[in-house]
């Protein structure tokens, strides 16, 4: 019962990170700035993570248990990458289809085990190389390579998904590495306080002070913060220690269905039977992977 709860909270987790997308599209078509949507994100994220930091501390007893060795400015400089991610993948969503968007910033599976090799020293198995390879070739299918899709895309949009990708990577393997020693809230709210200082040093948002900007802004905010900042990080914290990395890192997949989904229906953009084939491949390909003889809990 206890993994089941754990995988539904893993499940919507990941959903909700595979919307972002859409209401990204949604507000670049009302107007708002990449500066304007990445700054009232990470401001909403910081305020609601901290505040819950406060609630959960004055309440829970666990919080007690951690012994705080880390640092708390190394964990603020540890989400400078969530920052990046933010401020590459949304540029990225501004130039390409959010549904091509969110096939590159998969790519990060393949990159982290390079980034693992090249500086980490540590080899993917057998499995995980072959995966990675599937992995490349389905990405073609889809991102429209073999269809007139490709000439559509900007490439500027391709190289800030890349880009995104490899921020993604590096915040996975810091995340996983820096500030363990802390409650889960607490380490979210450090992480995105240093997003909100990376996005406020690099685009300075200052129009959203401005009393001219428009209030809908405010609306995007709540939404991104809440599905992209506040929710994923505390179904996952809940989640990954009932499920088990593997089991996990099935059930996180299903943020690239959900976000290709919600292009579709929701935005209406054009995706052929080729590219959701690629994206169906990528997403059986991640199980694959991760499928395990007997479930691994951490």
């Amino acid at each position: 019962m206890e993994q089941f709860k754990g995988a539904i909270a893993v499940f919507l987790g990941a959903a909700s990170f595979g919307i972002l997308s859409t209401f990204v599209k949604q507000a670049y078509a009302q107007g708002f700035s990449l500066a304007e949507v990445t700054g009232i994100q990470a401001v909403f994220g910081m305020l609601f993570l901290w505040a819950l930091h406060f609630i959960t501390r004055r309440f829970s007893r666990k919080i007690k248990l951690y012994s705080k060795k880390t640092n708390y400015w190394k964990i603020i400089f540890a989400g400078f990458s969530t920052g990046m991610v933010s401020i590459l993948y949304y540029k990225c969503v501004g130039l390409i289809p959010a549904s091509v968007a969110i096939v590159l910033l998969m790519q990060y599976i393949w990159i982290s085990a390079l980034i693992n090799l090249l500086i980490l020293k540590q080899k993917p198995s057998q499995k995980e190389g072959i995966g990675i390879i599937l992995i490349l070739f389905a990405t073609l299918f889809a991102t429209g390579v073999f269809q007139d899709t490709v000439e559509k895309l900007d490439l500027a949009g391709v190289v800030y998904g890349l880009s995104a990708a490899t921020a993604y990577a590096i915040f996975i393997i810091v995340n996983g590495k820096v500030g363990n020693d802390y409650p889960p809230i607490q380490k979210s709210a450090l992480m995105v306080t240093g997003a909100f200082i990376l996005i406020a040093l690099i685009l300075q948002p200052i129009s959203l002070l401005h009393s001219s900007t428009d209030i809908s802004i405010v609306q995007y905010g709540l939404l991104l913060a809440f599905f992209g900042t506040i929710f994923p990080p505390v179904l996952f914290a809940y989640g990954m220690p009932k499920t088990g990395v593997s089991l996990g890192s099935i059930l996180s997949a299903v943020e690239l269905p959900v976000a290709v989904g919600m292009s579709f229906y929701v935005l209406h953009e054009q995706v052929s039977t080729l590219q959701w084939a690629g994206v169906l491949a990528i997403l059986g390909i991640i199980v694959w992977i991760n499928i395990r003889n007997k479930p691994q809990h951490n």
